[in-house]
């Protein structure tokens, strides 16, 4: 049995019936969710795809963990890039809370980390969202479709990316998306310059001077 003293720890303040059904139906949640856990990272331990590493910064906190996805073929071949994942108390009637670590520029991952993966949603109108009977081993495989099979530029949560995409799809399949944000800036500002070059457009074109200084923005926040 995993130790949750730190989740089930009750206020020294908590007093009568009530405080204790509070505390009670807490424990039980986190008692589920954990039992649920053990055998849950079995199995995913045991189908892990290739392409992903699972880490576990407390073996007995088995609701966190880092993974890692590394993609062999695709845009985003070569790259690695970390997701934390957190699984709350009300697992598995709620999904689990995931997000990017690694700064990217992809049409389902915003550039804060927040991503757009249907099962990852509570509600869903076209019925492919969260249910109890998903595990983790989905989350994993969904993660790491992400930058395969489930790469989706027609409905992205980051537009600016899409669109980036929808503007040039031969450059961007050319683009090593590898995770070295100096490479990638540096590719950045030469599409900059390229695509919109200052003596080309005159200086009243709004839509080329907003390209220009989205990309020098972004070298700015990522070129470190």
């Amino acid at each position: 049995m995993l130790t949750l003293a730190s989740k089930l720890k009750r206020d020294d303040g908590l007093k009568g019936s009530r405080a204790s059904a509070t505390a009670s139906d807490s424990t039980r949640r986190v008692s589920v969710r954990d039992r649920l856990l053990v055998k849950e990272v079995a199995e995913l331990e045991a189908n892990l795809p290739c392409t992903c590493k699972v880490y576990f910064p407390d073996p007995n906190k088995l609701h966190c963990f880092q993974l890692t996805v590394t993609p062999d073929e695709g845009y985003y071949q070569g790259g690695k890039f970390q997701f934390e994942t957190e699984v709350p108390d009300a697992y598995n009637m709620v999904p689990p809370k995931v997000k990017c670590l690694t700064r990217i520029w992809h049409p389902n991952i915003t550039e804060t980390g927040e991503i757009c993966l249907s099962l990852l949603r509570e509600h869903s109108i076209d019925g492919t969202g969260w249910a109890p009977t998903r595990t983790l081993k989905d989350v994993v495989w969904g993660l790491n479709s992400l930058f395969t099979d489930l790469l989706n530029f027609d409905d992205p949560l980051n537009i600016e990316a899409a669109e980036h995409h929808l503007r040039d799809k031969e450059l961007w399949k050319n683009i090593p998306w590898c995770g070295s944000t100096v490479l990638f800036s540096t590719i950045l500002l030469w599409l900059g310059t390229q695509v919109f070059p200052r003596d080309y457009f005159p200086a009243t074109d709004s839509t080329a001077e907003d390209f220009r200084n989205k990309v020098e923005d972004y070298i700015k926040r990522y070129a470190r």
